[in-house]
């Protein structure tokens, strides 16, 4: 197929640094190869991960210079590549598409996306809705249901349940039919938890791991921590768990004491939804799990916690510093 020769606007970094490194540029619009679509980009959203490649932290997995970063994508399929029958022009869809490696991010008026990572967006949903969903929702997804297993019935612990992964497990778990405790900084996001559906608030500042599992379980332990915190807070996920329960964090990058996980017969599962994109294996089932979520939000189960700050992709400056302030609440989103 020939190149496209239009050309496009891009957010790009040709460094890493602070937030200013982003800049403005023109760059040739792509062409779907066999496999992929051609998106018109109309809203993404600021994940942690794109901070720290931003920044430089995982330059292992940046794209290369001048890079266009952020994974996130809502859009409209402008065109498609040879081999694609599930999507065709016009379709508003979602996915977790670039952002790393080789793979070109949302930051630009079009990106390519290999069409196994896409699904159709919730029609209730607003483009900037459906924008910061899917990395988080993917990432919440695998932990509870490929490798937790929730199920109905089950006690299960969310962490941070206003954080950008946390709101959305605290839904996807309750969907699921479980008992849902989170914990949570403030009585500000306490209230906000409990309208997600939570069922028990732990404020972790003033109380301990052993009285909440006292209260919430019999001192019994959780069937299934989901741990979106990591570091230091794997140690209460361990102490959380009852006898052979689970532990699945998405923040495992740390030395831990394994004493209390051996002397509980527990398992502990890492969540790195990132690898279908770098390795291309697994690909497939992101789009399957869109699919699934999109059943659930249309439903009314599921909904995306939105800060109330709204910036547009040219100000990806203004938000990647938002994010690093620690102020935000639910997930920022940018749209053209």
């Amino acid at each position: 197929m020939a190149p496209c020769l239009a050309r496009m606007k891009a957010m790009v970094i040709n460094d890493f640094g602070g937030p200013d490194v982003f800049y403005s540029t023109e760059i040739e619009t792509p062409t779907p190869n066999e496999g992929e679509v051609l998106l018109k980009v109309e809203a993404t959203s600021v994940n942690p991960v794109d901070t720290k490649i931003r920044s430089g932290v995982l330059q292992a997995i940046s794209p290369p210079f001048p890079a266009i970063l952020q994974g996130d994508v809502s859009g409209i399929v402008e065109s498609v590549g040879a081999g694609v029958s599930d999507f065709h022009p016009g379709d508003e869809v979602y996915s977790c598409c670039g952002g790393f490696k080789s793979l070109q991010g949302a930051l630009a008026e079009f990106v390519v996306a290999d069409a196994a990572l896409l699904a159709k967006r919730p029609t209730n949903l607003s483009v900037r809705q459906s924008g910061v969903m899917p990395l988080a929702a993917i990432t919440a997804w695998d932990a509870l249901h490929d490798r937790g297993h929730v199920s109905s019935g089950m006690k299960v612990l969310v962490h941070a349940g206003c954080g950008g992964v946390g709101h959305l497990g605290v839904q996807l778990a309750k969907a699921a039919g479980a008992e849902v405790t989170t914990t949570v900084s403030s009585k500000d996001k306490a209230h906000l938890a409990r309208e997600l559906g939570a069922d028990h608030i732990v404020l972790y500042p003033d109380q301990p791991v052993e009285e909440y599992v006292q209260e919430y379980t019999n001192g019994e332990g959780f069937d299934l921590v989901f741990d979106t915190v990591g570091d230091a807070n794997l140690q209460k996920s361990f102490a959380a768990m009852k006898l052979h329960g689970q532990v699945v964090s998405i923040a495992a990058r740390s030395e831990q004491d394994l004493t209390p996980l051996h002397t509980r017969g527990g398992t502990l599962s890492v969540t790195f939804m990132l690898l279908p994109l770098i390795t291309g294996v697994g690909r497939k089932r992101h789009g399957e799990i869109l699919e699934q979520l999109t059943c659930l939000v249309e439903e009314g189960k599921v909904r995306p916690l939105l800060d109330d700050s709204e910036f547009t992709i040219s100000e990806v400056s203004q938000a990647h510093a938002k994010l690093e302030s620690g102020k935000a609440v639910g997930k920022i989103s940018l749209a053209w």
